[in-house]
Formats: C-alpha cells, structure tokens, sequence
C-alpha cells in the first residue's frame, strides 16, 4: 500500500488571498484542523486552527487578516508512492502531524496525518493478533 491511499483523497483547501473568517468556518463547517492552503493544485501553505486562534494576540481585526498573512509556507509534503511508514520519518523531521500528499508534478492528491499513521499501525497490529491467535489456541488477551 502506497501513502496515496492512506488518508483521504478529497482534501479541504483554500487559497492564500481568502479571508481568515472565511478560511476558520470552512474548518468549522468540514469538521478538520487544518486547511491547505493551494495555488492552482499545488500545495503553498498550510493553515492550522491552531495558527488561527493564535493569531488573536497578534492582530486587531483578525477576521479581515489573508490566509496568506499567517499561514505555515512551503508545507512539508509526502509523495503519493511513498511507503506509509514515510509519514513517521516525516513527523521526526519536519515536527508536523499533516503532511499534502503530492504526485510527480508537485500537484495536491490528499493528506496524511499522524491520526492516520496510528489507525494504520492499529490495523496491521490487529493482522498480527489474529495470526497469533490462529497459531496460539491456548492464547487469549
């Protein structure tokens, strides 16, 4: 299995120019913590509820700010054929938990998480479990 089809495919994005009113009740209204931020496909930016709670203390009319203004540029991204694992060599290094997935042009395909790495880890410890069971009948958890 290829990072592709580890997290999903239909991305929420938004562009650098919107309005940070506009970009924090897209993440209210899609359920996400995040949005990232394109241009075209590619991926520019990434913007956090995180930065736009924090960007309270820093500017007077918050709502009026651009994504552009406190957005996180030139996101760290994983490459769609990259092993799954990829993404926790990509949390060490970067010290992110969402990582763009790009294709061989650098254009947006879907998003991973470190929310995905654990359910991913959780299923494959769950395949070993039951190998064990099949091959331990005395073994029970």
């Amino acid at each position: 299995m290829s990072i592709g089809k580890l997290g999903p495919e239909n991305v929420v994005t938004t562009s650098p120019d919107s309005d940070l009113e506009e970009a924090t009740q897209t993440l209210e209204d899609e359920n996400v913590g995040a949005l990232v931020v394109t241009e075209g496909d590619e991926p520019v930016g990434m913007l956090t509820d995180r930065d736009a709670a924090l960007a309270i203390h820093d500017h007077d009319d918050v709502g009026s700010l651009s994504v552009e203004e406190i957005m996180a540029e030139d996101p760290a991204t994983i490459h769609a054929d990259d092993d799954p694992l990829a993404i926790s060599e990509a949390i060490a290094e970067h010290n992110v938990r969402r990582f763009p997935i790009v294709d061989d042009d650098g254009n947006l395909t879907g998003i991973a998480t470190l929310d995905d790495l654990i359910a991913t880890i959780g299923e494959e410890l769950d395949n070993v479990a039951d190998t064990i069971e099949a091959q331990s009948p005395d073994y029970s958890p």
